[in-house]
């Protein structure tokens, strides 16, 4: 008897970001390796956190300097970043 497993990877491992606008009122125009585009708005995130390193983001000049490494959004070496999936979705919570 042979036993043959196949495994496939999920398709948000495979997901990155190919460019990222900051547009205004945190919010940013994401692009997609797939080409799907999505608006985040982060405000309602950045808002709600009462953590001082998430409320400092509330800093517009320092949420808009963001940076695009191996596909993922990155603020101030991997200070703040978000699950990739979730900004596939489009939204990010708490």
């Amino acid at each position: 008897m042979r036993i043959v497993v196949e495994y496939t990877e999920n398709k948000t491992n495979q997901m990155k970001i190919d460019t990222a606008k900051y547009l205004s009122d945190y919010a940013i125009r994401i692009k997609f390796n797939d080409g799907n585009e999505k608006l985040v708005d982060f405000k309602p995130f950045l808002s709600k956190s009462t953590h001082p390193s998430i409320k400092k983001y509330l800093d517009e000049k320092m949420f808009s300097n963001f940076s695009l490494i191996d596909g993922n959004l990155n603020w101030n070496d991997y200070d703040l970043i978000f699950p990739i999936s979730d900004l596939y979705r489009g939204r990010v919570e708490a």
